[in-house]
């Protein structure tokens, strides 16, 4: 129709003018271009662009506001969380649409968000924006780091006794702790004269200590705690815990006499037995009857029994005539037998009286072993004075004159070859005297001699001492290369030097 313009432009029917810069747009309720609305509204305004996060370099944790301290990777969703959170109230007026990391140097000690944000402007209209927020990492030592490092703060003490003169089962104890790394919590390792204290900075890591002790060697335990402190305001209690766990007082090679009814129970076993292990329970073994037992904690607090003899008590025998026992009539009510040991009958006489005719005999687990010509080490029980109630009782004839423990071999020439070593715990000693280093050979000989405690234990191969052919082998015991494993060394040059720990 006349009067009416005419459109020669198509797409200036669907586009505006931008009020500031007169460029055409598409219509939007704020009717200004993209870049004028960017020059007028900065959306991100009251959002904090530079942060800082702590960093525990001992342990590699960040620190969570207000006192958690989290295990987080590089570039991971729980880093990532942590750091928007340090953000959360900022980013209140806005909405978020995507975050993710900028990588950055990981010694650079710096961390970069790219953020992309969405908030409703002028007239309703929507602007999207993106930008950087940076985290500096600075270190901070976490509390449980300080008290490690300080070696004098702590809030719980496991306390670990055993009332012998010798110490095997501390070093088997020992090393299952190093096996199932429970030491990495303590705060301090003391070593007295009769047993271990392991500090902790919290009551319920040293629960976990007494729970496993429990569990690995025949034990019983007690608590106590002192109040320290006490905040009236805020009605806060602070204690100093105290577990006092004590492990039955028998070891390897005793030689104990169980009470009658304690015997009767076990199958009508010898009240006279030897000690053959100890692991969770005591296991005892009938010299005379090849007779097995096992012996929990709660067993042998019901009934209990000390050994007769002292270590050094040992006696040196040399074997002059065994004979094998094939078949063994069992008693009454008797129990299992042992498939390992061999029954024999044999006449030995002391390496001190070889001058003289006086022989012994005595009945032994060792046949499988022991040949005649052999040395073995014994209690002397026809020449000693026990002093022990169950032992007065017992009929004279019922007490064999030797008890055989075990096959004697040239110490020096094993401790030479022996070509593997055991890890030790970091632990404050007292002092270490011949005795003890005479202890722990005979835990190492142990080691060689008994398959059933190495399996429980980290044997790792010496590589400074070569392997030796068995052309020259005395018939000792010997750890198999199979059985060890190599001890694996890490260099500072492996972690990337300064700065990379906070890699994992």
């Amino acid at each position: 129709p006349s009067g009416l313009p005419f459109v020669t432009d198509f797409p200036s029917l669907c586009s505006s003018l931008c009020c500031q810069c007169g460029v055409p747009i598409p219509p939007n309720p704020a009717n200004m271009c993209v870049g004028c609305l960017r020059a007028r509204v900065d959306i991100t305004e009251g959002i904090p662009k530079q942060l800082t996060v702590n960093f525990c370099k001992q342990c590699e944790r960040y620190l969570q506001p207000p006192g958690t301290w989290i295990q987080c990777t590089l570039e991971s969703r729980e880093l990532l969380a942590l750091c928007l959170k340090k953000i959360k109230a900022s980013l209140s007026k806005v909405r978020l649409i995507d975050a993710g990391f900028i990588w950055t140097e990981p010694h650079s000690k710096r961390l970069k968000l790219k953020l992309t944000v969405q908030k409703e402007v002028i007239n309703g209209a929507v602007l999207q924006q993106v930008f950087v927020v940076e985290y500096i990492v600075q270190s901070q030592m976490c509390e449980d780091c300080h008290r490690i490092e300080a070696k004098d703060f702590w809030k719980a003490v496991v306390q670990v006794r055993q009332k012998t003169l010798h110490k095997k089962t501390f070093y088997y104890l020992e090393q299952l702790i190093l096996k199932h790394r429970l030491h990495q919590n303590t705060l301090r390792i003391k070593e007295i004269h009769d047993g271990l204290d392991f500090y902790y900075s919290s009551k319920q890591q040293a629960q976990k200590m007494v729970d496993f002790l429990q569990c690995t060697v025949p034990s019983r335990s007690k608590s106590s705690q002192r109040l320290t402190s006490h905040d009236i305001h805020s009605n806060v209690y602070n204690y100093k815990s105290t577990f006092s766990v004590e492990i039955v007082p028998i070891c390897k090679d005793n030689v104990v006499c169980l009470s009658p009814k304690l015997a009767q129970s076990l199958g009508n076993m010898s009240q006279i037995c030897v000690c053959i292990r100890v692991t969770s329970t005591v296991h005892l073994i009938d010299p005379s009857t090849l007779q097995i037992a096992e012996i929990d904690g709660n067993t042998y607090w019901r009934h209990p029994f000390n050994s007769l003899f002292h270590p050094k008590q040992l006696e040196e025998f040399i074997v002059m005539d065994i004979n094998r026992v094939q078949d063994k009539k069992k008693v009454a009510g008797a129990g299992a037998r042992s498939n390992k040991h061999t029954l024999a009958e044999a006449w030995v006489q002391k390496t001190s009286e070889l001058n003289t005719d006086h022989q012994y005999f005595c009945s032994t687990h060792l046949g499988h072993i022991l040949n005649p010509g052999d040395l073995v080490l014994g209690f002397d029980l026809a020449n000693c004075n026990l002093n022990d109630e169950f032992v007065n009782k017992m009929n004279p004839h019922s007490i064999p004159d030797v008890v055989l423990i075990k096959k004697s071999y040239d110490r020096t020439k094993r401790q030479h070859r022996r070509n593997w070593k055991l890890k030790e715990l970091e632990r404050d000693r007292e002092g270490m005297d011949t005795d003890d280093e005479r202890q722990y050979q005979d835990f190492l000989e142990d080691l060689e001699e008994d398959e059933t405690i190495r399996k429980n234990v980290n044997i790792y191969r010496n590589s400074n001492i070569p392997v030796e052919s068995d052309t020259d082998d005395d018939g000792a015991p010997r750890i198999s290369l199979a059985e060890m494993l190599e001890d694996l060394h890490i260099s500072q040059d492996a972690t990337g030097g300064e700065g990379a720990n906070m890699m994992t």
